[in-house]
Parts: structure tokens; sequence; C-alpha cells
């Protein structure tokens, strides 16, 4: 007898893959909206501004010279060639432009990064909190995601005294962030040679999540890439250059891994899509650049407003983010359940965040967090609502 839809076999692994809980927030934000509610956006991770207008006229460009075939898997040799620039401009970095595979997103690099690692049994190490698709792409791959609890006494990163603890023979790989979501925070050129030394030590790899490069306000922080050849290194043309929709990523990676991560790409996705790769061609070019020097400093006003108001209204921020556009902070003056704080405060002040769960489970019940991805005016609203809903008003 043939399995109903009900009964239908499915990998076990597909079990351990968990939603975003913020989706499904901002799908009831949008329903309220549909209503004619008035909704405060502070829980996406993505730009509210447009892609700059020039990478978009050389998006059209391209689209109208039929530039729409396939790519080789590794990407466009002059997108490659105009990444490898940028890291010699930016970071005083010389990198072999072919050392660097264009990705469908940053996601789509990491996916390629996992399948290399990673054998079923396999541990990666990684911060709790941090972003939740790491650890599902290593349960996709039949790995062990460890996620090591981190505070801010560690600056929300991990350590080489961290990562020593929980080694074992298993370990093949760790991922880090810099800067990290949802905590905004940079790990220093001092702690990342630490995590080197250890990892070098017992022939792993580390792999370097720095898709909010560029999204720094005290400081530029320099990449690892700076810190030798043979670490990987995951970028992408979303956050700070604005791309989100495009769906355009970048890796660099150890010499002798770029062609099995070749043939890796060439079956898993084939290549990156082919006219956003000669959009993010104009990514680089002086005038872009402008603009995006410019969002930035906006990025950093936003900061500097919400970052004192909601320490006024309670919540717990004992650490300066440094980058990205978050807040993670304990709210747990208000709540003990952030899950259900997150879908009153939506519900009952039409402000929408994102609940801690989300990023792993040390002290998730106690941490929200905040994206400061839309205007001041917008965030000032979203803090009267929210000191109001809090009592604090």
């Amino acid at each position: 007898m043939p399995l109903t839809g009900g009964q239908r076999a499915r990998a076990r692994r597909s079990n351990l893959i968990t939603p975003f809980q913020v989706m499904a927030l901002l799908s009831r934000a949008r329903e309220l909206e549909a209503q004619g509610r008035s909704i405060v956006h502070m829980e996406i991770g993505e730009p509210d501004f447009n892609t700059p207008q020039p990478i978009i006229d050389a998006g059209i460009r391209a689209l109208q010279a039929g530039k729409t075939h396939y790519t080789p898997a590794v990407g466009l040799a002059e997108l490659r060639e105009a990444i490898a620039q940028h890291y010699r401009d930016t970071h005083g970095v010389t990198l072999d432009p072919r050392r660097v595979l264009i990705t469908p997103g940053a996601s789509g690099a990491l996916q390629l990064i996992l399948g290399l690692l990673v054998d079923p049994g396999s541990e990666v190490v990684m911060a709790d909190p941090g972003y939740p698709c790491n650890r599902n792409f290593v349960y996709l791959y039949e790995g062990v995601p460890v996620s090591v609890p981190v505070g801010p006494e560690h600056g929300y990163q991990l350590s080489a005294e961290l990562l020593e603890t929980c080694w074992s023979d298993k370990t093949s790989c760790v991922l880090i962030a810099s800067p990290s979501n949802p905590t905004g925070t940079l790990v220093s050129q001092d702690v990342l040679r630490g995590l080197l030394r250890v990892v070098r030590a017992h022939g792993a790899a580390l792999v370097v999540d720095e898709i909010y490069h560029g999204l720094t306000y005290a400081e530029s922080p320099q990449t690892a890439l700076a810190q030798g050849e043979d670490l990987f290194v995951i970028n992408s043309f979303s956050k700070y250059f604005g791309m989100t929709g495009w769906r355009l990523g970048w890796l660099v990676a150890p010499q002798d891994c770029v062609e099995p991560l070749d043939t890796l790409a060439q079956n898993l996705f084939l290549a990156a899509p082919t006219p956003a790769q000669y959009a993010a061609l104009a990514a680089f070019h002086p005038h872009t650049l402008e603009i995006l020097a410019h969002r930035r400093d906006e990025f950093r006003k936003r900061r500097d407003f919400l970052l004192p108001a909601l320490r006024q209204i309670g919540f717990e921020i004992p650490v300066e983010p440094q980058g990205a556009f978050y807040l993670y902070a304990d709210c747990s003056r208000f709540t003990e359940d952030s899950f259900v704080f997150a879908h009153e405060l939506l519900e009952q002040a039409g402000v929408a965040i994102t609940p801690g769960i989300d990023f792993g489970r040390h002290r998730a019940a106690q941490h929200v967090r905040f994206s400061y991805t839309t205007s001041i005016e917008q965030l000032e609203q979203g803090v009267e609502r929210i000191a109001r809903f809090a009592g604090v008003a």
C-alpha cells in the first residue's frame, strides 16, 4: 500500500532543520498592515535602501546585451578579478583571483564549504548566539553543530580558550562571524590569531563569515585573509552593497580546495545568476562606493540613536556593537519568554522584532534582536511604542 501524504517518508535530517521564527513574525506583520495597522519593522536583516543605481544600471545593460547565459561555475573572471582588486585596495591583501568563487548568496558559499569539509558525524564549532542557517547547513550534511555559549564577557565571540574546551577528534572546522549576527561584534586580530593557532594545531579548517564587512562604525577591520591562505572567507553583495534580492556572494578558499569546490558548484547550482554578476561589477566603482559610504554613515546614526534609547527603556545591551545593523538586547526585565514578548509586542504595539530563539539556545528566552534597517523617524516611533508597551513611557 503506498504511503499517504501524511505518512510520506522524509530524511531524518529534515526534522532537525528549524524555521526562522522571524519569518512567521514578518508574515503576521504583513497581515496586520493589510488590515490597516501601522507596523514598525525592526525584525528583518535587510537594508531598507534600494540597490545603488549604478549597480541597477549595469544589470539592465547586461540584460539588454543578452548576458543571460551560464557563466563558469566559479563565476565571471572579471568579477573574481574585481573582488581580488577590492581586497588589495581595501585591506592591502594580495589575493590570487583564482581563489575567489562566486556563489548564489553567502548561503551558497557556506553550502559549498561545508559540503567539502563535513562528513556524517563531523563536528562544526560555532558561537551561540549565532546565525541560524549555520547550524542548519551542518545538519543538511549530517554533521553535528557544536554551539558554544558566549556572552558579553567574551564579546559574544569564540576564543582560543573556549575552542580548546570543546574540541574533539570529530571536529572538522570552526565557523566564526565578524561582525556577527545577531550581536554586531567583531573578532579582534589577536583573538583570530589564537583561533587559527588552535585550528592549525589540530589540522582542521577555519571559516570566517565577513558578510557585514564595510558596515563597521568605529574601525575598519582587517580581513581574516591577512592571516594566511589556509582559511576560508565568506562575503556577500547583500548587506553592504545592498543587493539582497540579486542573490550573489563569494568565497575565498585555499588554492588546493578550489578545484573540488568548483566540482561541487557545478553539481549544486551550476553558477550564480549571470545578470547579477555583471551588475556587481559596478559595485566597486568609485561613485557606488561613495553611495555605500553615505549609507554606512546613516546606519551608524541609527545605531547611535537606538542603542541609548533602548537602554533607557530598560533593555540591557552590555556590549556596543561595532558593526552590522543589529542590537542584541537582554529583555529579562520585561519577560521570561522573548518569543511571547516579540509576538505580544507586534500584536499590541505594532513593533516587529526577532526573539532570541532564532539564534541559538544560550539564554535565548532572555534576548531579542532589534534591526535598525529602517529610518530614524520609524525607529523613534518604534521606541515610543515599545516604551508604552513596557510601561515606562
